[in-house]
């Protein structure tokens, strides 16, 4: 069907469905009529076509009457009727009885010679087969697969990934004929319908766009990404004398290549060996004919997954790859280009700056996406003298782009107001200018965050910015977003030379607004009452009588208890401490403790425990320094480094102390601030890991009696990834117990096993097996975890060796039904796995100390100790040091885990024992060609302690 006969019949009804029963009724008569008219049945076609599209659906039966009527179209050859018929079977195949009667005319057009049937044969053949009956259709997808024609072969290979859910086996055996599709050359066979219907310039299309190797690839990757050495073989076979040459399928190659090296990094394998044989690949990539592949490598090689398998200097040999792109003629090579360097600029904006004169030329590009993007970029990496320049051009197209790229470029000024706070007025100008503009929630709400962070890090533009709130505020139509503002306005309005300038702003809400930004405000007008002058307290007693006829009863409870509180601290120093305490708390709850205690706490049988009280104590707490610190992190890991004046002005502001991340001898660099800020988000990820660990044990009645979960270790994988089980352990410390936790993994397709377990033999007499619960069933793909208990002892920290070997009963799965006989008894078969040391660091608490110099050098038992690692145990000296803190158990502070020199390095290490007892080590560490030198010495409170992690090396 022509285009122009398209829509001469679809544009009277543009937009409109047609009736489904007129099309169904006609669809039975036209196509059961003789002789069919091809033109009436494409219209009709293209109608039901229209309908199914659009989420019409058919009963059975009419779906089956429709499937057979459209099949009688086959006695006619008008190729554009076959072609609609073959769109509608395929849409109708799910809905229909007896399909396969249709699979004898189906494979007659793909045996048959004329080119334009067989690659929507072979489509809608993929439609109408399923896992009992793709065996008779076996031969025919194969010899589609090895085809000469291109659309032929790139049809067949698409249908096999639909095919490959349904019949893995099957599909499995026709790797060998896509392996050979990749390299062999396919031609564009030319249909004569296409002379007859005057495509013009046929004559001059390519003779093959090797577009079959995109999708050979594809499929290959899907047989074979679970096999490790298949894969690299695959690689290397393409990345050598058969190169691809079809640029999409080379860079789906690249992308493999980068999962493959991510994968290697993650599982600990040699870096140096990945860099050395994958850099010439990239190496090549980065200077290849097609943009796309070049942007690809790119994108890998600048990943920050891949940050350390490969070098400063080739990252800039991409980055050079990538600032060539940003000026050719194609628009969306240039966009995908700056999009990645603004990408890059998050976390590396030293990288990018070499780029800026390249940038700049994007700023007034017609497309205003890129132009966004290279604003943005230039925020990022720019200087202070550039700002006012910058934020001018911003302005100038603000209202031309979309709320999605004014979210950027909002985000963009909001760190630069970080990295340069004498630039407040003109960055909080642009805000305020956001603000009062016109946009959806999201852009709103990256605003209100940008002033916010302004708010907490840069005091010198605390009261502008507070202003600029109120003034939001008084025309919010986002009820989330005043709540927080009123939130904001509680916490820092108190502070200011002038509270009372915030109170007209606060008590408007009350008057104005929805009951839930009514209670905000009554909270938020209470804290003004603590800031001590006499005056505005009973200004702010006397609003807060008014809220106590409140039509809402969450409005007038909060304005009660704020007046009983205040009432309360006109008593004794203590009663005011208290009501401060409770209206403006100065620290929080950790609320995955909490619900994990209460739900602990209720679920308890014993009704007798309900008669004490829940001990909140026992929740850990956050302080807001701890929180304030935190959101720092985010904000450097997210957007890059902070000026070192920030972070002066933010040690004014917390009385130096965020937890002792700022040193008072007058602060660190940049990236030692970073790396100890992020010592505290790993801490918070192992507590949360360890909650996920106490839930399990939770519902396990074997453990009601053991107490508290105090500590869990990090995983440690026993076996490969890529064996037929895959067992890996994590050590669970109890007051009284260790419980041994083993998540085993059935990898093998056609084995189910039963009763597993582990048999484990100590070489220590120390701990004494209790109990096992072993895993009654595990079918293939599934994983499962077995526990083992043991009695610990009392007081000390006993290393041990455990030796570990799988049991199970295993029994064959039946290939069709993929189950086990019934009369199968199955075979008891065991398998051998890695040793788990037990040793002292496993009852470490990795801990958080703000001053490791002062807390060291108070404990009083120390132990020293010198170890010569060898040459095998140490490549570079960041793995020494990462070795050195999984053996000890313990927390890396003042950014010591991150390395500075390949020579020489000292590591500060802190943490709890599961008793109570602090523990610091302090690391040196030297680095020759003989190997690495190690001095540890290790002091705690408790002296076995000390003498048993100083000795850990000597005891392995």
């Amino acid at each position: 069907m022509s285009t122009s006969t398209y829509k001469r019949f679809e544009d009277p009804e543009s937009g409109v469905l047609p009736d489904k029963m007129t099309v169904y009724q006609e669809s039975q008569r036209a196509f059961r009529a003789s002789p069919i008219k091809a033109k009436k049945c494409r219209r009709l076609l293209s109608q039901l076509v229209h309908l199914l599209y659009h989420g019409e659906t058919f009963n059975k039966t009419e779906a089956t009457n429709l499937f057979f009527s459209v099949s009688k179209l086959f006695h006619n050859n008008d190729p554009s009727l076959r072609q609609m018929a073959y769109l509608a079977i395929k849409e109708l195949c799910s809905m229909s009885e007896d399909t396969l009667m249709i699979t004898a005319s189906i494979m007659k057009d793909i045996q048959g010679r004329e080119a334009v049937f067989k690659p929507d044969a072979v489509r809608t053949l993929s439609r109408v087969l399923d896992g009992s009956t793709i065996h008779a259709a076996e031969r025919a997808m194969r010899n589609c697969i090895v085809d000469s024609n291109q659309a032929v072969c790139c049809a067949a290979l698409v249908s096999t990934y639909h095919l490959f859910p349904v019949a893995k086996d099957v599909v499995r055996r026709w790797a060998n004929e896509a392996q050979d599709t990749i390299g062999a050359a396919k031609s564009i066979v030319r249909s004569p319908y296409a002379a007859q219907g005057g495509v013009s310039g046929s004559s001059r299309l390519p003779q093959s766009t090797y577009f079959h190797q995109y999708h050979a690839l594809g499929l290959m990757y899907q047989l074979r990404k679970d096999d490790k050495m298949g894969m690299q073989k695959l690689i290397q076979q393409l990345t050598g004398s058969r190169r691809l040459q079809n640029s999409f399928a080379t860079v789906q190659l690249v992308r493999y290549v980068g999962v493959q090296l991510a994968n290697e990094v993650q599982v600990g394998a040699s870096i140096d060996a990945s860099a050395t044989r994958s850099w010439p690949l990239f190496a090549s990539w980065l200077s290849d004919k097609s943009e796309m592949v070049e942007l690809e490598a790119a994108k890998v090689v600048l990943s920050a997954q891949l940050a350390r398998v490969f070098t400063s200097e080739q990252q800039m040999q991409a980055i050079s790859t990538v600032s060539k792109l940003l000026s050719v003629p194609r628009t969306v090579t240039r966009f995908a280009a700056i999009r990645l360097l603004s990408r890059l600029a998050v976390s590396s904006p030293e990288k990018v700056r070499p780029c800026n004169g390249e940038i700049e030329e994007l700023v007034n590009d017609p497309c205003r996406s890129i132009s966004t993007y290279a604003i943005t970029t230039l925020l990022k990496t720019g200087s202070a003298e550039s700002v006012d320049r910058l934020v001018k051009i911003i302005g100038g197209f603000m209202d031309d782009i979309t709320d999605e790229f004014k979210v950027v470029v909002v985000r963009a000024v909001g760190t630069l107001a970080l990295k340069f706070p004498d630039k407040h007025r003109v960055l909080l100008g642009f805000l305020g200018d956001a603000l009062r503009d016109e946009g959806g929630f999201t852009f709103k709400n990256s605003v209100v965050e940008s002033v916010f962070d302004i708010v907490k890090f840069v005091p010198e533009a605390r009261e502008d910015a507070l202003k600029l709130l109120c003034e939001f505020i008084e025309d919010c139509e986002y009820t989330e977003l005043a709540v927080r503002v009123l939130h904001m306005l509680g916490e820092y309005g108190p502070k200011a030379s002038k509270p009372s300038t915030y109170v007209r702003y606060i008590y408007n809400r009350v008057v104005l607004e929805n009951s839930i930004v009514r209670s905000s405000a009554v909270v938020a007008l209470s804290k003004f009452a603590l800031v001590g002058d006499q005056k505005l307290t009973l200004s702010i007693e006397v609003l807060l009588q008014r809220c106590l006829r409140d039509v809402d009863d969450e409005v007038r409870d909060r304005a009660a208890f704020a007046l009983h509180l205040l009432k309360e601290a006109d008593g004794s120093p203590e009663a005011s401490a208290r009501t401060r305490a409770l209206l403006d708390p100065q620290t929080r709850f950790s609320l995955a403790s909490l619900e994990q205690q209460l739900c602990q706490y209720v679920r308890s049988d014993d009704k007798a425990s309900f008669a004490r009280p829940f001990d909140a104590s026992a929740v850990p707490t956050c302080s807001v320094e701890d929180k304030l610190a935190e959101q720092l992190r985010q904000k450097m890991q997210g957007e890059g480094e902070i000026k070192e004046g920030v972070k002066a002005e933010m040690k004014d502001e917390i009385k130096g102390e965020i937890k002792g991340e700022i040193s008072e001898a007058g602060g660190e660099t940049g990236a030692a601030f970073g790396e100890t800020l992020t010592t505290q988000a790993q801490q918070e990820a192992q507590k949360s890991q360890m909650l996920v660990y106490a839930r399990e044990l939770a519902t396990l009645p074997q453990f009601e009696s053991y107490g508290d979960l105090l500590h869990s270790s990090q995983a440690v994988e026993l076996t490969e990834t890529d064996t037929e089980f895959v067992v890996r352990a994590v050590k669970h410390v109890f007051k009284h117990h260790l419980v041994v936790q083993y998540d085993v993994c059935n990898t093998l397709k056609t084995l189910q096993l039963e009763n597993v377990t582990v048999i484990g033999q100590l070489d220590s007499d120390a701990y004494q097996e209790e109990l096992s619960i072993p895993i009654q069933l595990l079918r293939p793909d599934s994983k499962a975890s077995v526990y083992i208990s043991y009695k610990r002892p009392d007081s000390g920290y006993d290393a041990a060796n455990l030796s570990n070997t799988l049991s199970y009963v295993a029994k064959d799965l039946d290939e069709a039904s993929g189950e086990p006989a019934e009369d199968d008894e199955g075979y008891p078969d065991e398998y051998q796995v890695e040793d788990l040391q037990i040793t002292p660091a496993d009852f470490v608490i990795p801990a958080f100390t703000g001053s490791f110099t002062a807390v060291f050098d108070s404990l009083p038992n120390e132990e020293v100790a010198v170890y010569n690692l060898g040459s095998a145990e140490s490549t570079n000296m960041q793995d020494v040091v990462a070795k050195v803190t999984r053996t000890l158990g313990m927390l890396p502070l003042e950014g010591s885990a991150r390395v500075h020199s390949e020579s020489t390095h000292t590591l500060k290490l802190f943490g709890t024992s599961v008793d109570g007892a602090k523990v610091g080590a302090l690391v040196k560490l030297i680095l020759s060609s003989k190997g690495a030198m190690m001095k540890v010495q290790v002091r705690s409170s408790d002296a076995d302690l000390s003498l048993l992690l100083a000795n850990v090396w000597g005891e392995n």
